[in-house]
């Protein structure tokens, strides 16, 4: 998984063709860190159909700001650079694989 910047939001996220999963999390954060390996079997699993990417909140909080994350982690689908999906807190693999 990808850590991006604002400045590569653009190309990876919104630019992207399909489906993309943003992560928005903090290393502080109890339960972002217990999504992190969830989020790694989900990425194999769904390698070449679903891109996963992270941001962190701290260092991007305008980015974090402009979705409307207030709490984390906060997972938001994408699909070909538009919001479909959101979700707050933290959440199983199989939950993930329904809201994509």
């Amino acid at each position: 998984m990808k850590q991006v910047k604002t400045a590569e939001f653009q190309s990876e996220v919104l630019g992207a063709n399909g489906q993309v999963l943003v992560d928005f999390w903090a290393p502080w954060c109890g339960p972002c860190r217990a999504q992190g390996p969830i989020l790694e079997e989900l990425a194999s699993e769904t390698a070449g159909t679903l891109k996963i990417v992270k941001v962190n909140v701290d260092e991007e909080p305008a980015l974090a700001a402009a979705y409307g994350v207030q709490s984390i982690p906060t997972l938001i689908f994408f699909k070909n650079g538009a919001p479909v999906n959101k979700a707050v807190g933290l959440h199983s693999k199989d939950d993930l694989k329904r809201m994509m």
